[in-house]
C-alpha cells in the first residue's frame, strides 16, 4: 500500500513538472508527455481502488 501512493505521488509530480516545462519552454511534447503520464496514473488508479472494492465484497 505505501509503495502505491509513493509510485502515485511521484507519477502525479512527474506530470506537474512536465507541464511546468510546457509553460515555460511552449514546447508541445512536455505537454503530451504529462497528459499521457496523468492518464496512465488514473487509470492505475482506477484498477487499484477496482481491486481494492472487489476484496471487500469477496
Amino acid at each position: 500500500m505505501l509503495l502505491f501512493r509513493w509510485t502515485m505521488m511521484l507519477l502525479l509530480l512527474a506530470a506537474g513538472v512536465s507541464f511546468v516545462f510546457y509553460i515555460g519552454t511552449g514546447d508541445a511534447r512536455f505537454r503530451r508527455f504529462g497528459l499521457r503520464l496523468l492518464k496512465w496514473t488514473v487509470i492505475a488508479a482506477l484498477a487499484f481502488f477496482g481491486v481494492l472494492i472487489l476484496e471487500r465484497l469477496a
